[in-house]
């Protein structure tokens, strides 16, 4: 089959294939519409007999935290053409083979693991995310697997397979440090959870070929990938791929050995993992390998939180991306958004676009309001450093959630549609029930009237850090009427920007 072909019959393929014994993914798994969840029919819906999810204090621990950091950083950074590994895939052969070979001149001098996590902590941040290793294969970490087969780009007579035996890892870089250690020692001083990002696919590893957008087809590409990811693959690729022999059993064997020994050693090596972000998917014809992998990680670390995506019902939790769920989206297992501050997740070199801390601030709250958190995607340069205008914004939300953290870290969304109200404020409780929290997202000025909230007879209304207290009264008919003192309608009187939050022990929440 000649590229041509592969494209052609990757574009007639509409239905999806039927696995026997293995329910079809349901139209909407705990709340969120299909939309938000890629079909994989072939992941079981009900997880096997001994398999676990992580356990009940582990989900308490993530709902708790509420706002972190993504950070995508990797040798892609250095020619910086667009968002992570991706322009990869449209580039010239050529410059596929300049590419893979960076990492021979890579030397992020400025990185500094604890002046990283300085910075998280004054920004308020609980959890920090990192790529160990994303779709163009170069691993973050000190990882002693082997890559055995690659692409020659520039082979004569067209590119190829061939040989090759190197971790293609920062160890084999100038740098020559395991910045994953760095960062999750630095982490664990300050109590910052850690969640690792790994993606299933390798681009770099000829064994991975054809999953998910791999630069190498097969003749029998269609039969490896469900239709969602062969749409996908033909979109990314256009008429970039290269047709090469399909992989032998052997080849199978050691792309899923070499994908488990990777994940092993990133949950036996740095010490408590909070959180993995796998991402993309392997197809049905390794599915089993891969639910064994995910067997494994539970047992390496039970406590272990998991995305979704990848591995589908076996999972704990969901990341929606660039977007803030809508109230009717509300899932009964935990999330967080993750959004970029710039651009894209990897680094952004015009702090123009940036898009600011009341960004961060209101987009933060309206999650929290909803049940769910925020991890803003913010990568560094080449040098290993922040931009200085993104680091600026984050200690901005920092010194908010000075003030208005009681509002945000650990609590939990109001019932129903109670999340939200007039526009302009933003509810979330306590978990013992005992404060509501309104979090207004503009200046009411003298006055405010909040219809879903009274306040306990004989309590006080509290502004969070603010010495002045607003006096409140309630109304049958109107609801609870609440009068701010009048030195607050000077803005510099108000105890932060952007927004302010209510504290109110309230007779029902």
């Amino acid at each position: 089959m000649n590229r041509r072909e592969f494209l052609a019959s990757a574009a007639a393929m509409t239905a999806t294939a039927a696995y026997p014994g293995l329910a079809q993914t349901p139209e909407r798994l705990h709340g969120f519409p299909a939309s938000r969840l890629k079909p994989v029919p072939y992941i079981e819906t009900t997880p096997i007999p001994g398999y676990h999810w992580a356990p009940s204090s582990s989900y308490e621990a993530f709902q708790d935290a509420k706002f972190g950091i993504r950070i995508h950083w990797g040798i892609y950074c250095i020619w910086h053409r667009g968002p992570e590994s991706w322009p990869f895939l449209p580039m010239s052969f050529k410059d596929r083979q300049t590419y893979n070979n960076l990492y021979k001149t890579w030397n992020p001098a400025g990185f500094d693991a604890e002046q990283w996590m300085g910075v998280f902590k004054e920004s308020g941040m609980r959890m920090f995310a990192f790529t160990t290793k994303h779709h163009e294969g170069f691993s973050m970490f000190d990882t002693r697997t082997r890559v055995k087969n690659r692409a020659n780009w520039t082979a004569p007579g067209g590119p190829r397979i061939e040989s090759c035996d190197l971790s293609y890892s920062i160890m084999e870089t100038p740098f020559g440090r395991d910045v994953v250690k760095e960062l999750c020692d630095a982490a664990h001083k300050r109590d910052i959870r850690i969640d690792f990002y790994f993606s299933h696919p390798d681009w770099y590893d000829a064994d991975f070929r054809p999953y998910v957008c791999h630069p190498f087809q097969v003749p029998s590409s269609k039969a490896w990938m469900v239709e969602v990811d062969r749409q996908m693959t033909q979109q990314r690729l256009g008429d970039h791929a290269v047709i090469v022999p399909d992989p032998t059993d052997a080849d199978v064997r050691r792309m899923m050995a070499r994908h488990r020994a990777q994940l092993v050693e990133l949950l036996t090596n740095y010490g408590k993992i909070d959180m993995v972000d796998l991402d993309m998917w392997l197809g049905p014809r390794v599915w089993p390998e891969l639910r064994n992998t995910v067997m494994k990680m539970r047992e390496i670390q039970p406590q272990v939180m998991l995305r979704v995506r990848g591995i589908g019902n076996y999972g704990d939790y969901y990341t929606p991306e660039r977007v803030v769920p809508g109230s009717e989206e509300a899932s009964d297992r935990p999330w967080f958004t993750i959004y970029p501050l710039g651009t894209d997740f990897s680094y952004d070199p015009d702090g123009g676009k940036y898009k600011g801390v009341q960004w961060i601030v209101h987009n933060l709250a309206d999650a929290v309001a909803k049940g769910g958190g925020l991890q803003i995607g913010v990568g560094p340069s080449p040098h290993g450093e922040f931009h200085p205008e993104a680091i600026r914004q984050m200690k901005g939300a920092g010194t908010w959630l000075k003030v208005n953290g009681e509002a945000i870290y650990a609590t939990r969304p109001r019932s129903g549609s109670l999340w939200s109200e007039g526009g302009n404020v933003l509810y979330t409780r306590s978990k013992d029930f005992r404060f509501v929290y309104a979090i207004l997202t503009e200046w009411p000025g003298t006055q405010i009237v909040l219809k879903t909230v009274q306040p306990k007879a004989g309590s006080k209304v509290d502004l969070l850090g603010s010495t002045s207290r607003p006096n409140w009264k309630f109304d049958s008919a109107r609801g609870t009427i609440i009068t701010f003192p009048e030195n607050l309608q000077q803005s510099g009187n108000r105890p932060c920007d952007f927004a302010w939050s209510l504290r109110i022990e309230a007779a029902t929440v």
